[in-house]
């Protein structure tokens, strides 16, 4: 028998569903138009920095991905329209950590950082993930517990300084430390000991963390109940706790990532992220 041109197509449509990961390539043939793209790295960016401002300012280069989820939380009845503006901010951020936990999620999981397979759980026939970034397995570095982005992160700072560096805490370390006030609970984040380090020094290292894609400070007896280290937290790691998260959009905006909010007083670097360092 032969079939209609109509009946062709949707016999074709079903044999593409029948594939692994073909819901996206249905959509699209079934509608005749390419889904629009959502930058994972963009839109990650944006959802650090948004909720820190004081302004309406927007993230430069996420509106387009911030905009994709925003209708896609308002079509699921988690995001009133009138929030629908390109910014990820506090909103969005809650209404994304609702989604988050909608689908089960807990944790770190559901913290309204957007992760990979959430964001294409809810892209799914309206828009595809490009850029995509996640921090990677859990791993041991001495004691201490990192994901294998971080410790990609660390091992490219010795490299351009030449030296090892020293951990005095990791991170996935709920309440392991109260002055770090839950920074540490997630991941991304680590702290170097300074022990023997000159003030120059210091500066140094903080400066080739920075390089790589931290945000990193030196940090004082003065400044907390803490003796002299270097607090370090991975810009766009998507297992940072909410505190972390803070931190990096507060070093975005030029402060100290402390909770006085006062100005950045380390070394002053081009502020990229690790995939954007890569790239350089």
């Amino acid at each position: 028998m032969k079939l209609t041109a109509s009946a062709a197509a949707l016999a074709a449509a079903v044999l593409l569903a029948s594939l692994p990961g073909a819901a996206e390539a249905t959509a699209q043939t079934t509608s005749g138009k390419a889904l629009p793209s959502v930058n994972m790295e963009a839109l990650v960016k944006a959802a650090q920095i948004d909720p820190r401002r004081s302004d309406t300012k927007l993230t430069p280069g996420a509106k387009a991905s911030v905009l994709l989820v925003e209708r896609a939380l308002r079509d699921r009845h988690l995001l009133d329209k009138k929030w629908v503006d390109g910014s990820f901010g506090t909103t969005t951020v809650a209404a994304y950590a609702k989604y988050e936990k909608s689908l089960g999620y807990k944790g770190l999981q559901a913290s309204g950082l957007p992760s990979k397979a959430s964001l294409v759980k809810l892209g799914a026939g309206r828009f595809k993930v490009t850029h995509i970034i996640g921090p990677g397995a859990r791993v041991h570095v001495g004691k201490f517990v990192i994901n294998t982005r971080t410790r990609s992160m660390l091992a490219e700072a010795q490299r351009l300084l030449g030296r090892k560096l020293v951990l005095d805490q990791g991170s996935y370390n709920p309440g392991g430390d109260p002055t770090s006030a839950g920074t540490h609970d997630g991941g991304g984040v680590v702290d170097v000991n300074v022990k023997g380090m000159s003030s120059a020094t210091r500066v140094a290292v903080t400066r080739a963390l920075r390089r790589v894609g931290f945000a990193a400070w030196v940090r004082s007896p003065k400044q907390g109940n803490w003796p002299w280290h270097i607090h370090a937290a991975a810009i766009s790691d998507t297992d940072l706790s909410p505190q972390a998260q803070n931190q990096i959009g507060d070093y975005y905006l030029g402060r100290n990532g402390l909770a006085n909010r006062g100005p950045d007083d380390g070394p002053k670097v081009t502020i990229r992220t690790w995939e954007e360092y890569k790239l350089h």
